[in-house]
């Protein structure tokens, strides 16, 4: 531990040049008016409901990432061994690849708000359960597992319900506001989530990570207790038909916006947006470099994804176009990292990487939900879910043998041409499909116009 401290400390001058980066940025995005730029910024927390779910949920998604880590590190603490760790990735999101369409497909005939009652109260459970075992002088390897399963069996329902609810907490024109708000309290918690748990592990043990991430769900619950169900713009929930999923796929497919995207996300889920693979064995192979580094990369990563967000939610940057721009902004800043020599010129890239990043995403998850009907919301972010977390799945072992034979340089070249080739592809396909989308705002109230 000692020696990590050090480490980090030696690293600390290498983002001095990302924190002057990240100031002139947003110095830039905000300028004009302040508190009209901020109250554009966060305009969908007007709506009470909203406001009370994003607080609820960057509680929660904090104390989500002290069991990611501690669990991570705890089965490797007990075993040493990388394959105990890769059961335990396939047991947390195998269930997502294999159950998130029904999940959708049960999203959009249920109401959301009591739904998420039922998972965010399971999921504590289960919280509460890991910290059980950890607390135990030999945690049992298999009870372990078998609650990772059951965590993800919980995600591939909750994910789709929480995301397809977000639409029916504000007004239509702030859909895309809230979206990114979503994404900045996803990457907020990415920031001090991780860190908290190394502290926690270090002073207090495993245990009390998965404990305290019980507690926190604690925090959605109420907040959802709290929430003005007459201030919900929900549909009816529809009685259970025969092929809901098949009708949901057909859907996709009828319509250019939605399926185009999809095929850039699963070209790019799989063999670009792995980063939890790639970037450890960039950082310890192609940079020579150790784990104060690797931490300090990946917080820069997602500081940037924070900055991005809050600029995109002031721009109002969310689209059809965008989702084409934050492909080509990935890979040119991929193609970047995967050439750059020194450690130092690392942090500025994974700076506006993590901006590309979030760009990218939630114009992808936005374009969903501004697009698709209401009916169709759960099905289709399932879907979306389905290709993210099943193209880590498959992507990780091809990416990981990629660095065995040709070097941990090659997939994060390879992810920089992926995203390329298909920024490429969803150009060309939707200027022919749907030439209109491509100079489409999805807007706030007051849209800021199309990007130049």
């Amino acid at each position: 531990m000692g020696k990590f401290l050090v480490d980090l400390l030696q690293s600390i001058h290498a983002p001095d040049t990302v924190i002057s980066i990240s100031i002139g940025i947003v110095r830039m995005s905000f300028s004009g008016r302040a508190g009209s730029n901020l109250r554009t910024t966060f305009l969908s927390l007007r709506s009470r409901n909203f406001r009370l779910f994003f607080i609820g949920h960057l509680i929660s998604n904090t104390g989500n990432w002290l069991t990611n880590v501690a669990l991570t590190l705890l089965v490797l603490s007990l075993t040493d061994n990388g394959l105990a760790v890769g059961i335990l990735a396939a047991c947390q999101y195998g269930p997502v690849l294999f159950l998130s369409t029904w999940a959708g497909a049960i999203a959009d005939r249920s109401d959301k708000r009591r739904f998420l009652f039922v998972t965010q109260a399971l999921s504590m459970l289960q919280s509460f359960g890991l910290a059980f075992l950890a607390f135990l002088p030999n945690p049992p390897l298999p009870a372990l597992y078998l609650l990772a399963i059951l965590g993800g069996i919980l995600l591939s329902f909750d994910n789709p319900v929480r995301r397809s609810f977000v639409p029916e907490m504000v007004r239509e024109e702030d859909i895309a506001n809230a979206v990114v708000l979503t994404s900045l309290v996803v990457n907020t918690s990415r920031i001090f989530g991780p860190t908290l748990a190394g502290l926690l592990i270090v002073t207090m043990g495993y245990g009390w990570c998965f404990a305290i991430d019980g507690v926190s769900y604690i925090a959605v619950i109420v907040c959802l207790v709290m929430m003005r169900p007459s201030e919900l713009r929900r549909r009816a929930p529809k009685p259970r038909a025969n092929g809901e999923i098949r009708e949901g796929i057909e859907y996709l497919r009828s319509i250019p916006t939605l399926w185009i995207p999809m095929v850039m996300l699963g070209a790019i889920g799989i063999l670009a947006y792995n980063f939890t693979v790639t970037l450890p064995l960039f950082v310890t192979g192609a940079l020579q470099s150790n784990d104060a580094t690797f931490t300090l990369l990946y917080a820069t990563y997602s500081f940037g994804s924070v900055v991005a967000a809050l600029i995109v939610a002031n721009r109002g940057l969310v689209s059809i176009r965008t989702i084409v721009i934050g492909a080509v902004l990935l890979g040119i800043c991929m193609l970047a990292l995967g050439s750059v020599p020194p450690v130092h010129l690392a942090f500025p890239i994974m700076l506006l990487l993590g901006g590309a990043s979030i760009l990218y995403m939630t114009s992808t998850t936005a374009n969903v939900q501004v697009i698709a009907r209401p009916d169709m919301h759960g099905r289709i972010l399932a879907i979306q879910s389905s290709l993210m977390i099943g193209g880590t799945l498959i992507g990780a072992p091809i990416l990981g043998g990629l660095a065995e034979l040709f070097g941990t340089r090659t997939p994060i070249l390879l992810g920089g041409m992926v995203c390329l080739t298909a920024a490429t592809f969803g150009a060309l396909t939707l200027r022919s499909r749907a030439p209109e989308a491509m100079e489409r705002q999805h807007g706030q109230s007051q849209p800021t116009g199309h990007l130049s």
